[in-house]
């Protein structure tokens, strides 16, 4: 049997467009529980591993109006006003990507955009339509542990 040239080049183009269409899901918002844990670092990330035992980053690391990222946990710790200190799950719920920066009080993501407030979480821009979790912390002197 002799393969036709076309019905392979179109066999390629719809093996193509189901990986595409694969790696960008369907419309619906990626669960927290569905997607795997994020891996990896941000130079954020190793806060964790610096000051008092146990905690997660050091309050003089946390910018008012930004935060800091860690990759595992997968928490976003922020500071929208001087002293006070918020934490959401840093996975967004769009497709599950780590989020990458926090600048001026916006929490975004690298892979379609998103971003979220870094008050409470919300959703400001899409495609995810929600917003990221609060996670439990405490501020422990100039230390801010997970709870």
């Amino acid at each position: 049997m002799e393969l036709d040239r076309r019905k392979v080049l179109q066999a390629g183009g719809v093996v193509a467009a189901a990986g595409v269409l694969a790696a960008c899901g369907s419309a619906g918002e990626a669960s927290p529980d569905s997607v795997p844990a994020a891996s990896g670092s941000d130079d954020a990330g190793d806060a964790a591993a610096v000051g008092t035992a146990g905690a997660f980053a050091q309050t003089s690391d946390i910018p008012v109006g930004g935060g800091v990222i860690s990759a595992e946990p997968a928490i976003v710790v922020t500071q929208p006003t001087e002293g006070d200190f918020k934490a959401f799950t840093a996975i967004c719920p769009h497709q599950g990507c780590l989020v990458s920066e926090v600048v001026d009080n916006e929490i975004v993501c690298p892979c379609h955009g998103s971003r979220f407030s870094g008050t409470d979480g919300s959703v400001l821009a899409g495609p995810a339509r929600q917003g990221l979790m609060s996670a439990g912390i405490a501020v422990d002197g100039g230390a801010v542990v997970l709870s």
